[in-house]
């Protein structure tokens, strides 16, 4: 290529960004006018609408002619609606901590940066924290592909007030991080528990006779190992990078396809979207069939259950209430007729939230 066909080239990339700026803040303004307008006319104004931002990423997604892939139109796109919003009102989320884990990733996967983020020490300090109305909205892990299900999480959102507006879906990425120059100079090995787990076979081939030491988060694994020249962590790139730990090892899970699926938590269920999933607990009494004849309204109209999951119930030894997940909205029609049949049934049944199913 020549000099002069490089210039020219680079002249019409000069064009487009020009361009592509003057569009995203004529976006921004337009945003504003829409807010504008609802208190103009006294509307209440919701600044963020988890139904709404999931409506233009599916759209987007699906227009999407490329030679960019879906994934980075949606990430492109949240971002530019992160920053519009954040011109009107920033978004306060709180999130399971410290900053570098990812569950603080899955928060800005789903918001964008432009987010006032705020670790929080535990799972049940992120539901006070909304539940306070000091954050808009929080952030938690809730189940696995290979560990299954975060259970601190089930136990505490039936006695909630919170709903869960949103999902988030994430491959986990483990890495070994260290300032140690081989495998051979690693003494210990730094993770949460979930992360020893997920690189057990690994840890099992490379690291045998290494001590693997669980602490409360993968971020706090880097911090440790970033104070001592013969620890390791197992943590994520964003973890290292933060603590300024080389990676040794990337992609170290054991499977290519581990994934951690998190919850966004609100006040209010977001509106229909036509892509929405729901969430429930529900228990009846034990006796045979109990659970079988629970869940047959669901059956009876054609609703697909997607996860079930069963917890010990704080009411009772040996008692039970089951996590339901399934495709659709509380007010979709089928829906709402087999949750009022089930409600006749159970002894305890709570809508946990409907909401946009997680987009990739």
């Amino acid at each position: 290529m020549n000099d002069e066909t490089l210039k020219r080239i680079r002249a019409r990339i000069d064009g487009i960004d020009d361009q592509i700026l003057a569009l995203i803040n004529e976006r921004a303004a337009a945003a504003a006018e829409v807010a504008g307008a609802k208190q103009a006319a006294g509307e209440s104004v919701d600044f963020y609408r988890p139904a709404r931002e999931a409506e233009v990423l599916r759209r987007l997604r699906d227009a999407n002619p490329g030679p960019l892939n879906d994934g980075d139109v949606t990430r492109l796109f949240r971002e530019i609606m992160s920053s519009c919003l954040a011109l009107q009102r920033p978004l306060t989320v709180a999130f399971l901590g410290p900053e570098g884990t990812f569950t603080q990733e899955a928060a800005l996967k789903h918001f964008g940066h432009s987010v006032d983020s705020r670790p929080m020490d535990n799972i049940d300090a992120v539901f006070r924290e909304v539940e306070s109305g000091e954050a808009a909205y929080g952030v938690v892990p809730v189940e696995n592909s290979t560990e299954g299900m975060v259970t601190h999480t089930l136990d505490r959102l039936p006695s909630s007030p919170l709903q869960i507006v949103g999902e988030v879906e994430m491959p986990v990425v483990h890495s070994l991080a260290t300032r140690a120059a081989d495998v051979a100079g690693i003494q210990r090995v730094y993770s949460h528990s979930q992360g020893l787990a997920q690189c057990r076979s690994w840890l099992d081939r490379h690291l045998p006779a290494v001590d693997r030491i669980p602490v409360a988060s993968t971020a706090e694994a880097a911090r440790l190992a970033s104070l001592d020249d013969s620890a390791a962590a197992i943590a994520s790139e964003a973890a290292a990078e933060r603590y300024e730990l080389p990676i040794l090892q990337a992609a170290m899970q054991d499977g290519s396809r581990n994934a951690t699926r998190f919850l966004v938590l609100g006040r209010e269920s977001p509106e229909p979207t036509g892509e929405d999933k729901t969430s429930l607990v529900i228990a009846r009494e034990n006796r045979p069939g109990g659970l079988a004849g629970l869940l047959a309204p669901l059956a009876r109209y054609g609703l697909n259950m997607t996860r079930l999951e069963s917890r010990p119930s704080p009411e009772g030894m040996w008692e039970y209430v089951f996590f339901v997940d399934l495709l659709g909205h509380a007010e979709d029609p089928d829906l709402k007729r087999a949750l009022g049949e089930m409600q006749k049934l159970a002894s305890l049944l709570k809508v946990l939230g409907s909401y946009p199913r997680s987009v990739v």
